[in-house]
């Protein structure tokens, strides 16, 4: 596929995009409808990348990008539904997808159901977290449904190096499916955080925000190919150094942070929407591939439909099979610890709310990123026969789970009214809490300029110059009013210098607090983010105050 074409692909791509969005449609939904309608132009040259371009260059920035932004402390705090959801639900969807598409299509061999399988088992959260959030899901809810995209993404993939290996020939180095499967994640998991720590110690000395931003593009990339070379899970990789960068991003100059989480914004947008658009122009050139190659096509599309059929089921089976579990075991700690007069940190999903998470089951760029990325050949340089089966099939089940269950998540959200008050209180706890550190923190700070003997009336207007930065940082305003600052230079750099500091000091006080335990980090990050824009603020007003 020519450059020019991919380009031309994604303006159509981000333009259906925002047609989408203004329409109230979900932008996958339409976007895989007009490739499809658009492959059928005459002369139009058949859209296809090489696989290992789909694997390697479009899934790292987009992992990357949701572990940079998820809070790790939040991850941890609910680990064992994560990985329930995230590693065991995948190899029982696979299983059940691969032995499901083997009974259909009996010409298939088991290893390239298998395959099927691992592609069309990890849910894409970015649906569902972005229905989510505008309905007000339970936070705890949120952070599962995140955590768990991030971590299936790995397990589907690990899954899916082991099908591929078995049919194309190209044996692992470990023949044991569980040995690899830890080797992977554990090498994996390694590299990423060793690789993020080192990023971090080269961003903490820069100050450029455009080299901040640079750097970080390439850890996803840097990530990936160093755990492939060495056999570990690329993506795991990718998850934890994005973990790691995203955990120690408070030590950065709010510069770079402004301007590195706008460009993923931008990244995820244009790479979600190309992916859509460009396995719509796939699918019916997978179609013929198919039909030339002897299947029958009636077939195959009931096979399409009875593995979208058993993806669903197998989710929603085991959602409210292990919600059971999970309320006993509660039960008997709950118990125990009443025995030592504590209780327990976490309690389970209310059956409401995993009513919404078997529902949350949409597939997306992950699954249509791996279908394409099956190989072509064999280790003998065959053709991989079975192949052309794989995606029109992961086509099916990602639109099919976006038009069912994507359609159906508002209204299935609006109708069981899932708000908690008790996480509404927790959540205005901590922020107040956060604003009581900023308000101490300011008032020692001041108290400290005063012991110095700096003039009254400096603080006095710094102290105004932050309340105003406040409002115009909330407005997204980079503007202060003319007055902020006395017109004499050595007053004015005071002025700005005291606003800095005091800002400088407020976000090292959330910090300790978030360290200490005693603040949540996902309200941290909130709350850090207004911090960033009020430093912007005083940084352009100090600019202005320069150039004149």
């Amino acid at each position: 596929m020519a450059g020019s074409h991919i380009l031309a692909v994604m303006i159509a791509a981000i333009a259906l995009t925002i047609l989408a969005e203004k329409r109230g449609i979900q932008p996958p939904l339409l976007l895989a409808a007009v490739g499809v309608l658009a492959s059928f132009i005459p002369g139009l040259p058949r859209a296809e990348l090489a696989p290992h371009v789909i694997l390697g260059l479009v899934l790292p920035p987009l992992l990357y990008s949701a572990a940079v932004d998820f809070s790790f402390a939040s991850f941890i705090r609910r680990i064992g539904s994560i990985l329930n959801l995230g590693v065991v639900l995948v190899v029982v969807t696979t299983a059940a997808a691969g032995f499901a598409l083997g009974w259909a299509l009996p010409a298939l061999s088991l290893p390239i159901a298998f395959i099927l399988g691992a592609v069309v088992a990890p849910p894409d959260a970015v649906s569902a977290v972005s229905i989510g959030r505008k309905l007000g899901l339970p936070r705890r809810l949120m952070t599962i449904l995140k955590g768990e995209s991030l971590i299936n993404d790995a397990a589907a993939l690990t899954l899916f190096s082991v099908a591929v290996a078995a049919a194309t020939g190209r044996h692992s180095f470990i023949d044991s499916v569980a040995l690899y499967f830890l080797y992977a994640a554990g090498l994996g998991t390694a590299v990423g955080i060793v690789l993020g720590l080192v990023v971090h110690r080269i961003r903490k000395r820069l100050e450029n925000p455009t080299l901040i931003t640079a750097l970080a593009i390439i850890v996803p990339f840097a990530a990936y190919g160093l755990a492939e070379e060495l056999h570990a899970s690329g993506v795991m990789a990718v998850v934890f150094a994005g973990f790691t960068l995203g955990h120690n991003a408070t030590d950065l100059a709010f510069a770079g942070r402004i301007q590195e989480r706008e460009v993923w914004r931008v990244i995820d947008a244009l790479l979600e929407a190309f992916a859509f658009a460009y396995m719509g122009l796939q699918l019916p050139f997978a179609i013929e591939a198919a039909r030339a190659s002897g299947f029958d096509l009636a077939k195959v599309s009931l096979a399409a439909i009875l593995v979208l059929a058993v993806v669903i089921g197998t989710r929603i089976a085991w959602v409210m099979a292990t919600a059971l579990l999970a309320r006993a075991r509660h039960r008997l700690l709950a118990r125990k610890l009443a025995r030592r007069g504590k209780e327990p940190r976490t309690a389970p999903l209310s059956w409401r709310e995993n009513l919404v998470l078997s529902w949350t089951g949409m597939r997306g760029v992950v699954t249509l990123a791996a279908a394409a990325g099956t190989p072509l050949l064999t280790a003998a340089g065959e053709p991989l026969v079975g192949r052309e089966i794989i995606l029109p099939v992961a086509f099916t089940v990602a639109i099919g789970t976006l038009l069912l269950q994507g359609m159906t998540l508002p209204w299935l959200i609006g109708r069981l009214a899932l708000g908690d008050p008790r996480e509404a209180d927790y959540a205005r706890a901590q922020m107040a809490h956060a604003r009581r550190v900023i308000d101490a923190t300011t008032v020692s700070v001041i108290a400290e300029l005063r012991e110095k003997a700096s003039p009254e009336t400096d603080i006095r207007l710094a102290t105004q110059m932050l309340r105003r930065a406040r409002r115009a940082a909330e407005e997204h305003d980079g503007d202060l009013p003319a007055g902020s600052a006395p017109r004499r230079a050595d007053h004015r750099d005071k002025i700005l210098a005291i606003a800095r500091s005091v800002l400088a000091e407020q976000r090292q006080a959330l910090i300790a607090e978030r360290d200490a335990d005693r603040l949540d980090d996902e309200v941290l990050r909130e709350v850090l983010e207004d911090i960033d824009l009020e430093q912007a603020v005083i940084a352009r007003r100090s600019e202005r105050l320069a150039e004149r």
